[in-house]
């Protein structure tokens, strides 16, 4: 498995916001908000329960997350 590059900076809000955005309109989220406090409410259908997560980087890690597990399962197409 090949090891994730180590980030030089904190992810931002809008870098938050854009995977957050790609993740909904993918289908791959119900929902993504962000909150007033900062935290952002992730829901992955739209009758399961709500997760909060804490900041940018949580929204980040998750997408990140969800892209090495759909890559995981797909058929290597080399």
């Amino acid at each position: 498995m090949i090891p994730r590059s180590v980030r030089t900076s904190e992810p931002t809000i809008a870098e938050a916001g854009a995977w957050a955005d790609v993740l909904v309109r993918r289908r791959l989220l119900y929902a993504a908000v962000l909150a007033p406090t900062g935290q952002w409410l992730v829901q992955f259908q739209p009758d399961g329960p709500v997760r909060v997560l804490t900041g940018p980087a949580d929204i980040v890690e998750l997408a990140a997350t969800i892209q090495h597990r759909i890559r995981s399962t797909r058929p290597d197409s080399r």
